[in-house]
C-alpha cells in the first residue's frame, strides 16, 4: 500500500448496514448520515453499532457493524419510550416548575403511571395542558444532541435548573466528563440512548389517573397504534402500598439509597423493608388460617425470579405460628426433562410452557398428599435436567395440614385441573419496586428480576451469564403467554421487592456482566444492565439477613432450600 492509499484508510472507516454491501466513509461522519430515515413505515430512532446501542448524531470513528432501529425492535423500543420520558420532563421543568411529578410503575408494554402532586380539582387540566406541551414539542420536530460535559458544568446546570435528583444522582460518582441529552434550553442525564428529533415520537397520549396520569405509546408489537391500556386495578393496590413503603422508608430514587450507603443508615432501610415484608407475610397467613372453609392448597405463582421460592418457605413459617402444619413442594422438581420438554417455534426447549411440567404425576401426588398418604420427594437435577424420585418422603398432617406449591403456573387452573377450587388459595408474587433511578427515569421490574436471576443461574444453576441472557427473551415470552394471563385469577398478592437490593446484586453481577464481549449477540442487553448499575453504589451481601428473599439469589440464607 502506496502512502496516498494510507492516508486514505486512516481517513476513512468501513461501515456494514445490515443487507448491505460494506463501503467507505470518512472518519467522523455523523451515523445518522448513512442511514435510511425509514424502514419498514417507521422512522429510525437509533442503530446498533458493533451491537451498542447509539445515538444517530454519533460520529463514525471506528469500523462498524451497523444495524438501525425502530419501534418494532425491542431496543429502538425503549430508545423510544425514554425519548418520550425526556420529553414530559422537558415540558414539566418548562411549564410546571416546582411541581413534584415521578414517573413510577408500567402497565403492561405500553403505559408508564406518574404521580403529580396537583390538587385533585387541578389535575385534569394540567394534564391536559402537559399533552398539549409534549404535542407541539413533537410538532416542532426539535433536534435532541447527546454532548459532553464536564463534570463541574453538569452539576451547575443541574442546581440552576432545580433538577436535584441528578445532582444527588452524580453525588457518588466522579467521571471527568459525561453525557448529557439537550433539547433547548433542558439538559438531562439519559439512561441510555435517545432519539436526535423530537418529531419521530408520533404516537403517544396522556390520561388522567389517580393521584397522576398514565402514559401511553406503542408497543413493539404494534408500533403504528396506541393499545389499549391493559386492565390496572388488580395490582395497583399493591404498587400504592410500595409506594407508602417507600415513604415509610424515606428512599425514593437512586441518588437518596446511595447517600444512605455513604452515611450508614441504610442498614436502617434493610431492617424497615424486612420488617414491611415480615409484616405483610404474616397478615397473608392470618388470611389463608382463617379463610372458612380452610384451605387446603396454596398456590404460588409469579413470573421468573419474583421471589416465589422464599416467600413460600417463609409463609409456611408464619402458617407453622398459627398451629398449622404446612408441606412445600416446587413444581420445578416436576419439570418432565429435556427429552420431554416442549420446543418453541425456533426448536428451542421451552422452559417456560405448560407441558414442561409433569402435570399428571403433580396432581396424582397432591391428590394422595390429601388423601393422608406418604409420597416419594420429586426433585430435579439442573445439571444433568432430568426428574428422579429422591429417598425422602412427605406426607401431610390429617387434620392441620396445608400443602404449599411454588411455581410460575400455580395460577394456572390447568396446572391441578383435578384439585377442586374451594381446595386452593392463590397467591400470586412479583418485584414491584417503587424506587426510581431519577424522577423521569424507573427501574425495570423485568431488569430487576433478570439480575437476580443471573445472579442465581451462575451460582446455583451452573448456568453462564451468557445463556442466562440468550434465554432471557424466551423466559419473557412465556411469562406473557403463562403467568401474566392469570394472575387475575390470585386471591392474594405479595411484592417481594426490596428497595435495597440493587446495589447488593451489583457487587455480584457486574463481574458476570463483564464476562459478555461486545462480539457476542447478547452484548447489548449486558451493556445496558452494566451501564444501569453505574447509577448504585455496592453494598456487600453481608449485610442482607440470612431469611431475607434477597438470599435466594445470594446464596447463604438459613432456610433449607431443596437441591
Amino acid at each position: 500500500m502506496d502512502a496516498q492509499s494510507k492516508a486514505a484508510a486512516v481517513e476513512t472507516v468501513t461501515l456494514t448496514v445490515a443487507g448491505e454491501a460494506p463501503r467507505q466513509v470518512p472518519r467522523g461522519t455523523q451515523l445518522g448520515a448513512e442511514l435510511p430515515s425509514q424502514v419498514g413505515g417507521l422512522p429510525v430512532l437509533a442503530a446498533l453499532v458493533n451491537n451498542d446501542v447509539a445515538p444517530l448524531d454519533m460520529p463514525l470513528l471506528v469500523n462498524a457493524q451497523v444495524k438501525p432501529l425502530t419501534l418494532a425492535d425491542e431496543e429502538g423500543w425503549q430508545v423510544y419510550r425514554r425519548t418520550l420520558c425526556f420529553l414530559v420532563a422537558k415540558v414539566l421543568h418548562s411549564d410546571f416548575p416546582g411541581v413534584d411529578c415521578r414517573v413510577r410503575q408500567s402497565f403492561g408494554h405500553n403505559a408508564l403511571y406518574w404521580t403529580w402532586e396537583v390538587g385533585a380539582g387541578e389535575r385534569d387540566a394540567k394534564v391536559a395542558a402537559l399533552r398539549a406541551g409534549v404535542a407541539r414539542l413533537i410538532a416542532a420536530d426539535e433536534p435532541i444532541h447527546h454532548q459532553l460535559f464536564a463534570y463541574a458544568d453538569i452539576l451547575e446546570r443541574f442546581q440552576a435548573g432545580g433538577q436535584m435528583d441528578k445532582v444527588n444522582l452524580l453525588a457518588h460518582r466522579n467521571p471527568p466528563y459525561l453525557a448529557l441529552a439537550t433539547c433547548g434550553d433542558f439538559y438531562d442525564l439519559p439512561q441510555g440512548v435517545m432519539a436526535t428529533r423530537t418529531g419521530v415520537l408520533r404516537l403517544f397520549d396522556l390520561v388522567p389517573l389517580q393521584e397522576g396520569f398514565v402514559l401511553e405509546f406503542p408497543s413493539v408489537k404494534t408500533p403504528t397504534e396506541l393499545d389499549p391500556m391493559p386492565p390496572y386495578d388488580f395490582l395497583f393496590e399493591v404498587y400504592a402500598e410500595h409506594l407508602r413503603w417507600g415513604e415509610i422508608i424515606g428512599i425514593r430514587n437512586a441518588g437518596e439509597l446511595n447517600a444512605a450507603i455513604a452515611d450508614g443508615s441504610v442498614l436502617d432501610v434493610i431492617n424497615t423493608v424486612e420488617a414491611l415484608h415480615e409484616r405483610r407475610l404474616a397478615s397473608l397467613a392470618d388470611r389463608v388460617a382463617s379463610k372458612i372453609p380452610r384451605p387446603h392448597v396454596v398456590l404460588v405463582a409469579g413470573p421468573s425470579s419474583a421471589g416465589k421460592t422464599t416467600f413460600a418457605m417463609r409463609l409456611c413459617t408464619h402458617l407453622r405460628v398459627l398451629g398449622l402444619k404446612p408441606t412445600l413442594i416446587s413444581t420445578d422438581n416436576y419439570f418432565v426433562g429435556d427429552a420431554r420438554n416442549p420446543r418453541d417455534e425456533h426448536g428451542n426447549l421451552d422452559y417456560e410452557h405448560l407441558d414442561a411440567v409433569d402435570r399428571p404425576r403433580l396432581n396424582a401426588d397432591i391428590l394422595r398428599l390429601l388423601k393422608g398418604e406418604t409420597i416419594p420427594l420429586r426433585k430435579f437435577n439442573f445439571i444433568q435436567h432430568e426428574p428422579y424420585d429422591s429417598d425422602e418422603t412427605l406426607s401431610l398432617d390429617p387434620g392441620l395440614g396445608v400443602l404449599v406449591i411454588e411455581g410460575i403456573h400455580s395460577l394456572n387452573p390447568d396446572l391441578t385441573p383435578e384439585i377442586p377450587r374451594g381446595e386452593k388459595f392463590l397467591i400470586y408474587v412479583n418485584a414491584l419496586t417503587q424506587l426510581a433511578i431519577d424522577s423521569n427515569n424507573r427501574i425495570s421490574t423485568i431488569d430487576n428480576r433478570l439480575l437476580r436471576r443471573l445472579v442465581r443461574d451462575g451460582q446455583f444453576r451452573g448456568r453462564s451469564p451468557r445463556e442466562t441472557l440468550r434465554l432471557w427473551p424466551s423466559v419473557r415470552a412465556g411469562e406473557e403467554k403463562w403467568i401474566f394471563p392469570f394472575q387475575h385469577f390470585a386471591d392474594a398478592v405479595f411484592n417481594t421487592a426490596l428497595d435495597y437490593e440493587i446495589p447488593v446484586l451489583k457487587t455480584l453481577a457486574g463481574p458476570l456482566l463483564n464476562q459478555i464481549k461486545p462480539f457476542h449477540p447478547e452484548f447489548v442487553l449486558a451493556r445496558r444492565l452494566s451501564c444501569f448499575l453505574q447509577n448504585f453504589s455496592a453494598m456487600p451481601m453481608a449485610d442482607v439477613p440470612t431469611n431475607s428473599i434477597l438470599r435466594e439469589y445470594l446464596g447463604e440464607s438459613r432456610l433449607r432450600y431443596q437441591s
